[in-house]
């Protein structure tokens, strides 16, 4: 297995091939008509791009950049979109470590100002991400989230998913699904099923396989971030 690169790339600068190459990958994962993954695509800022050494795109995560104030303060977040990495690359760190370096250079050019990640989860793999990434993180199993970072989770996502966003659960549910796993890779491995993490998941989500999306943020900042994306965050900021 060949190592991976990323790619940053505009969501302007994507190229038709890259884009089939990219809708065809999350066809291959995820119930989805292509239509609507072009769509995920087309109203994002960003898109970070995994190739082999063939040039081959094996990876993607798409990106919204928000800004918005909450609270009397000007603050921004990172929505991730799409992503998926093919699984013959699963547990390689291309893509975390690229997004953790991109995440750097957005807090780097406004450095005083709050930054967030911002995303809606459909498997328990992305979920990990979390414990990974950030020290502090919602929702979590180990507290409960604060009032006040409660309020600011419910603007974003109602902000942006409208109705579709249900507060009680911290759900996105819309009502045709957006893609989901399909069922050979939407099933949990038995090695990881009683991981506490996972089975938190499945609590917070159980209707995962049919589309519903647990809504998760995290503060991005040298204070909150672990040393496996610390080190890729900080280097836009020195």
């Amino acid at each position: 297995m060949s190592d991976l690169t990323a790619e940053v790339l505009k969501q302007s600068e994507l190229n038709t091939a890259d884009e089939a190459s990219i809708c065809a990958l999350y066809q291959r994962y995820y119930e989805s008509c292509a239509g609507s993954v072009a769509s995920d695509l087309r109203e994002k800022d960003y898109v970070i791009v995994l190739r082999d050494q063939s040039g081959t795109v094996q990876g993607f995560s798409t990106v919204l950049l928000i800004k918005f104030s909450f609270g009397g303060i000007q603050r921004s977040a990172i929505f991730s979109g799409d992503t998926v990495i093919h699984h013959d690359y699963w547990g390689t760190q291309a893509l975390s470590l690229s997004w953790c370096e991109f995440a750097g250079t957005i807090k780097a050019a406004d450095p005083e100002q709050p930054l967030y990640w911002f995303l809606i989860v459909k498997g328990y793999r992305t979920y990990r991400y979390l414990p990974l990434f950030s020290k502090v993180f919602y929702p979590n199993r180990r507290y409960q989230t604060p009032p006040e970072v409660q309020m600011m989770i419910d603007y974003l996502a109602k902000s942006r998913f409208g109705d579709s966003y249900y507060a009680e659960q911290g759900i996105v549910r819309f009502p045709e699904s957006r893609g989901h796993l399909r069922e050979q890779w939407a099933d949990i491995p038995a090695r990881v099923q009683n991981h506490p993490d996972v089975e938190y998941f499945l609590e917070r989500n159980p209707d995962y396989n049919t589309g519903d999306e647990l809504v998760c943020f995290t503060e991005l900042s040298e204070d909150n971030l672990r040393s496996y994306a610390l080190r890729a965050f900080t280097k836009a900021l020195f």
